[in-house]
């Protein structure tokens, strides 16, 4: 499976290790290797000479107004410099806040307003990142429940003019794309189909050649919102969005994630199959 990856979380780490699956790369969240030294840090330099390695962090804060968190970024360089990971990445979101003389952090992914200020604050945060890493950063979209009154960009427009004048590239989050697109709809008799739609012109109108990762996951129903759990396989709509990225993007490197109720390591292997065979089906029809 040269193109499909998974989350490596701690339920699976011991048998990923024993059993060593075929896989084209594994993900973990950088935050949780910080350390310098010790038995995290080995286990991680242990999966790193088998499988090529995606570092996916959570707590950059890329969109917070008060800047980014130096010994955040530090911790970050560190590992970078010792795994020498394939790709690294963050996501379109902030979380620390400066109350009086103290900042906060909010430990969330919280949404980015989608406006020229918000796209500067990004630029700069991006390209301090870059810098500081030696290498190009991707960013993920959000899944996000509320929005901003100030946007006057549409999100696919600020993320190609993110892209194109940082650098950086976009980690596509297909799942993502369908939540906020079932949400959107949620409450007014909108179909499946219309979210698939809306979800599909989301990846029409990004920039060819910006996508360097895709993530698919499982979100979950409840009677006033969807929510973006990452604890089930991955549902019909999200799949039929991720065939339509591959048809335009091409194939690209794509995790399965699953962060809550993590089940058996046979179940994720079984969902990065059926991405396989998505990409599969992809290039027997263009052969």
């Amino acid at each position: 499976m040269k193109h499909l990856g998974i989350g490596w979380r701690q339920p699976h780490y011991a048998r990923l290790l024993d059993e060593r699956p075929a896989l084209g790369f594994i993900e973990v969240h950088s935050e949780n290797f910080f350390a310098a030294g010790g038995a995290s840090r080995q286990l991680l330099r242990d999966a790193r000479a088998s499988y090529a390695l995606s570092l996916h962090g959570v707590g950059l804060a890329l969109g917070s107004a008060c800047g980014l968190d130096s010994w955040h970024l530090e911790r970050l360089a560190e590992l970078v410099a010792d795994v020498q990971p394939l790709r690294v990445s963050d996501h379109a979101s902030f979380a620390r806040v400066q109350l009086g003389a103290e900042v906060v952090h909010g430990n969330d992914l919280l949404p980015i307003a989608f406006n020229d200020d918000s796209l500067a604050l990004m630029l700069r945060h991006v390209d301090q990142v870059q810098q500081r890493l030696g290498r190009q950063l991707l960013v993920e979209n959000l899944s996000a429940y509320l929005g901003w009154q100030g946007d006057t960009l549409a999100e696919p427009e600020f993320f190609n003019e993110l892209t194109r004048r940082s650098g950086c590239g976009l980690l596509l989050d297909v799942n993502n794309l369908v939540v906020n697109a079932l949400n959107e709809g949620n409450g007014e008799g909108d179909s499946e189909a219309q979210a698939v739609a809306r979800a599909s012109a989301w990846v029409d109108a990004i920039s060819l050649g910006t996508v360097g990762e895709i993530h698919l996951a499982g979100y979950a129903r409840t009677p006033d919102l969807v929510i973006d759990d990452h604890g089930s396989r991955v549902h019909a709509p999200v799949w039929q969005v991720y065939r339509h990225a591959l048809r335009r993007l091409g194939p690209l490197p794509s995790l399965i994630e699953w962060d809550t109720d993590v089940p058996e390591l046979a179940v994720l292997l079984d969902e990065a199959a059926k991405a396989q065979a998505c990409v599969a089906e992809l290039t027997s029809v263009e052969a």
